[in-house]
Order: structure tokens, then C-alpha cells, then sequence
């Protein structure tokens, strides 16, 4: 079958054209009547089955996912799995954010260290956060340099942060953001934290700092283009399924299509 009729026939489920008396009406009724077809596009790795318990699991940790259109549900979990991320759960590899109706594809900092090393690219690739008690020094330049020694106690609130890497040929390259820039970066690129809604910037600060001066890096790092393809999934709405991916455009959170109902002094969210 080819890829278009695959995208067709899954079109056809999801806008399920039957009786509401048939309709499915939950996440694992959904995946039975995709079934045949989310078989198709998954890697060989991963079992419809395990598809099933991953969906039924995210569902379970957030109940709001369970409001979100089945296709943009599907095909979020579908990038977590092609990618071989685990989503919602305490590794933190990757999350499935809801956003009214809409479900998002997040990669964690975690994820994004696991795609790192896959790619065999990588010798090593870190992120750590600096602390005001901390010794460090960086400068940046035609001799760049990045010394930092934690306390050894009492190590103070957290300033900054800082992403390292080492190619695998020598090269290396490092990025430094101060946290007044990582909560700017937060509060201009994340919904959730503008409006206050609930996502892993307020469960796990620390991981999504570090991921963003990581993903800062990686702009400037020499990596093939199917990483860069990976990396490129993370904060995308889809609404396609694919037997890859990554070659179906995605919208950030900012462009989709849905209504939110806000209320400035609640600070509600749309699943609310």
C-alpha cells in the first residue's frame, strides 16, 4: 500500500463517516479500528500492542489527552514511537502536551540525549546547571573556554545553565544561557507557560532548561540531516500518520487551529 492511501485510509477511520451508534468512543477503541494501518507505520521494534499500552498509559498519567482529537493523539504518540522515545513517564524522554483539542509531541531532555548518541555522532553530550556558589567561568570567542567546578556544599540557588558536546572526530562546541534567559526563552516559546497551564516547565524546570540550551546547541552543531529531521519533530502538532514521521508537516502550538477560552485571572486552560 502506498503512503498516500496509507495517510487516506487513516483519514477515513479518524473522520469516522459511520453511526455515532458504532463510533469509537475511547483511545483504545480508536486504536482497534486504526489497527491494521498504525501496524503499518510502526517501526519493527514496536508492537501495535505496546502502541496500545503506551497510549492507555499517557492517557491514564494525563486524562486531558483524552480530549484531543484522536488523529492528533495518534500521531503524537506515532512520532514517540517511531523515535523510540517512551512518552509521559517518569524517564522523561518525551511528553504528549495537551493543548485544547490539539495533542503536541514534546521531546525531553533525555530524548533529546538519547536521539544524540544514536546518531553516532557524539562522544559525549551534557547539560548541567551552574549555581551561584559554583566556580565558573566561560568565554566565548577565537579561544572559547568553559571551567566549572560545583560546590562541594551549600551550592546556592541555580543562575544558568550550559550544554556541552564532543564529535566523535574532535570537534566540540558549548552554549551558556543565565536563567532570566531560559525563563524569557520559556515565557516566548512555551503556551503553556505564558498562560499558566500545567506541562513539564512547572513539573521539570530543571530537564527543560537544560534541553533548551541543549536544542540552542545543536543549531550550531555539524549533525546529518536525519538527526536534525528527529530534533525537528519536538513541539509540532500533527495530524497525519506516516510510515515516517518525520516527512509529515507539523504546526507549532502558536499557529494551530482551536479556541482557547482564557481567563486572565484564572489562568485556565483550555482543557479546563
Amino acid at each position: 500500500m502506498s503512503r498516500e492511501n496509507l495517510k487516506n485510509k487513516l483519514a477515513e477511520k479518524v473522520e469516522y463517516k459511520g453511526s455515532d451508534k458504532n463510533k469509537p468512543k475511547t483511545i483504545s477503541q480508536w486504536i482497534e479500528a486504526m489497527k491494521p494501518e498504525i501496524e503499518k507505520a510502526l517501526p519493527n521494534v514496536i508492537t501495535v500492542d505496546r502502541f496500545a499500552r503506551m497510549a492507555l498509559t499517557a492517557v491514564r498519567v494525563n486524562p486531558k489527552l483524552a480530549q484531543c482529537t484522536p488523529m492528533s493523539l495518534m500521531a503524537a504518540l506515532m512520532q514517540a514511537a517511531q523515535l523510540g522515545l517512551e512518552p509521559n513517564t517518569p524517564l522523561g524522554q518525551a511528553y504528549l502536551i495537551p493543548y485544547g483539542d490539539q495533542a503536541q509531541f514534546q521531546i525531553g531532555y533525555k530524548g533529546m540525549i538519547d536521539l544524540a548518541y544514536r546518531s553516532g555522532q557524539f562522544k559525549s553530550i551534557y547539560a548541567h546547571a551552574v549555581h551561584e556558589n559554583d566556580d565558573f567561568d566561560y568565554q566565548y570567542g577565537l579561544n572559547q573556554d568553559l571551567k566549572h567546578k560545583p560546590a562541594t556544599n551549600n551550592r546556592g540557588e541555580v543562575v544558568g545553565y550550559y550544554a556541552v558536546y564532543h564529535l566523535l572526530n574532535g570537534g566540540y562546541g558549548f552554549v551558556y544561557m543565565s536563567k532570566e534567559e531560559v525563563e524569557k526563552h520559556a515565557q516566548k516559546y512555551s503556551p503553556a507557560v505564558k498562560w499558566g497551564w500545567e506541562s513539564p516547565w512547572e513539573t521539570e524546570f530543571d530537564e527543560m532548561a537544560k534541553k533548551t540550551v541543549l536544542k540552542k546547541l545543536l543549531k550550531y552543531a555539524p549533525v546529518s540531516v536525519e538527526f536534525t529531521k528527529e530534533i525537528a519533530q519536538d513541539e509540532t502538532i500533527k495530524n497525519e500518520i506516516s510510515q515516517d514521521m518525520t516527512e509529515v508537516s507539523g504546526e507549532n502550538i502558536f499557529d494551530a487551529k482551536y479556541t482557547v477560552s482564557y481567563d486572565e485571572d484564572k489562568k485556565q486552560s483550555p482543557n479546563e
